[in-house]
């Protein structure tokens, strides 16, 4: 009896061994966190009409999530795209570790994989430059909703003075985003509280007469006077498209003396042209007359 008894722990033993065995090697194959292995699962364009350059932006950025890269305050904004270690938010307790987490902030996040899908650092800046891009292939309005967009498209969130985060849209609702100190990159559902609007990116060749801001802080207006509303206000030299420009209200700033106002279709607002670099009427640009063509 013992021996019989024996041999059946024996062969007991042996069949969990053997149905133990599977499972531990699956669990070997995929160290993340439950968690992060739904969001890397989920991460993916989710809808049809995605451009393949939209598409391997996507990729790029999923490939961080799936990797389970931190979102870091200030990361990916090093001299070229891709994750750096961050910084301490004054505002913000939980960036503490920032500074030992390699990883992405939101617009970091962006603009990584806008270069890996173009092959190009096209879209360099915080979120409020990559939202009013002069690459803006087409603009959304909150009141649009979602139904609009397509995968890649980018999110914004705050206000037209305060664009505080951005996120790669994936179809059905879902986006791709670096979100706050003490999380990892992530899939979530788009979340419509503060939402601004969304722009979709043209990586191909850029139309229109481009140029270039100077100076820090220079507030674009809501009308061709600086008594007109504040929209924007660029936080130092940007890129920008410009359609028309005209003699308006005359502004003496930095030593510069000139009454040339430019309109410009991203930020629908005007700036004065003493802080666009070039002429003080801009060479080839058109005059806007007396009112502002529509936004192309």
């Amino acid at each position: 009896m013992l021996r019989r008894t024996s041999l059946i722990r024996t062969l007991i033993a042996l069949l969990a061994l053997l149905l133990w065995a599977p499972v531990t090697a699956a669990a070997a194959a995929d160290t993340r966190a439950p968690a992060q292995r739904t969001a890397a699962d989920a991460c993916g364009v989710l809808a049809p009409g995605a451009s393949a350059a939209a598409e391997r932006a996507i990729a790029a950025a999923c490939a961080e999530v799936a990797a389970g890269t931190w979102y870091t305050w200030g990361g990916g904004h090093g001299p070229q795209p891709g994750a750096t270690y961050g910084q301490v938010d004054p505002t913000d307790p939980d960036s503490e570790h920032d500074p030992e987490r390699f990883g992405f902030d939101c617009s970091g996040l962006v603009r990584h994989a806008y270069a890996e899908a173009a092959g190009s650092d096209i879209l360099d800046g915080i979120a409020s430059q990559q939202y009013y891009t002069h690459r803006a292939a087409a603009r959304f309005t909150a009141a649009q909703g979602l139904a609009p967009l397509l995968p890649g498209d980018l999110l914004a969130w705050g206000t037209s003075k305060d664009l505080h985060h951005i996120a790669i849209y994936l179809g059905a609702g879902k986006m791709v985003e670096a979100k706050e100190s003490g999380t990892r990159l992530m899939v979530s559902d788009v979340r419509l509280s503060g939402y601004f609007g969304a722009v979709r990116v043209n990586t191909g060749q850029v139309t229109g007469h481009i140029h270039r801001t100077w100076g820090t802080d220079v507030w674009t207006k809501a009308a061709p006077s600086l008594g007109a509303a504040r929209v924007y206000a660029f936080p130092y030299s940007t890129t920008i498209r410009v359609q028309c420009q005209k003699h308006a209200e005359e502004v003496t700033s930095d030593g510069y003396t000139n009454d040339v106002w430019s309109y410009l279709p991203d930020y629908k607002a005007w700036v004065t042209n003493i802080y666009i670099q070039g002429a003080a009427w801009l060479d080839g640009v058109p005059d806007c007359g007396t009112t502002v063509p529509p936004t192309p």
